[in-house]
């Protein structure tokens, strides 16, 4: 099963648990551009690697992560 993760940018603060959580560790974040509220925000490096597992979706404190199956 492969994976897509969506993450809502305008309300990421780059706490790094969803970058703890991924079993894969293609979650980083991106240190050259912040968001509105000056939070660099994560992101999947290689999507193409995601198995949809949502471990980082059932870790983030603020909701801020969707992560589609198929």
């Amino acid at each position: 099963m492969a994976g897509k993760v969506v993450f809502d940018e305008k309300r990421c603060k780059g706490c790094e648990l969803c970058t703890i959580a991924c079993p894969i560790k293609i979650i980083k974040l991106n240190e050259e551009k912040p968001n509105q509220k000056g939070y660099y925000t994560a992101y999947v490096e290689e999507m193409d690697k995601c198995t949809g597992c949502a471990s980082c979706a059932r870790i983030c404190p603020d909701v801020v992560i969707t992560v589609y199956r198929y």
